[in-house]
């Protein structure tokens, strides 16, 4: 059942289904997810087979569970993210990580955001 388990966590399951886009993944004897195949591994995943089979067992990440249709997304790749921290630990060490950063990149796409905004603006403002 979904309410046992959390957005975030790790947890051991069992694959019963391997598909194109993705592979079935029991958490129990009443609960399944779905790994995405974009969920395996960082990098190009052209058969699920070469990484995963019938019947292994598996750490997954549970990423998302829809409250409606019961239904679970995990993550292969998630599940190692951790490498001796929790999950608070490892936000903490992303936004140590981004401090750390040079001002650079996304930074810049910032600073023009605020000039799009005002263009935008202008535009608004002339055509009302």
């Amino acid at each position: 059942m979904a309410q046992n388990y959390n957005i975030g966590k790790v947890y051991t399951g069992k694959v019963t289904g391997i598909q194109t886009y993705g592979a079935f993944i029991s958490l129990d004897h009443q609960t399944q997810g779905l790994v995405h195949i974009s969920e395996i591994i960082n990098g190009y995943v052209r058969d699920i087979r070469d990484y995963i089979s019938v019947g292994q067992l598996v750490n997954v990440r549970v990423l998302s569970i829809d409250e409606m249709t019961g239904k679970i997304s995990l993550s292969l790749k998630g599940a190692s993210i951790d490498q001796g921290f929790n999950g608070d630990e490892n936000l903490k060490h992303a936004a140590r990580l981004l401090r750390e950063l040079k001002p650079d990149g996304f930074s810049t796409l910032h600073k023009k955001l605020n000039e799009w905004l005002r263009v935008e603006m202008k535009k608004e403002n002339m055509t009302n």
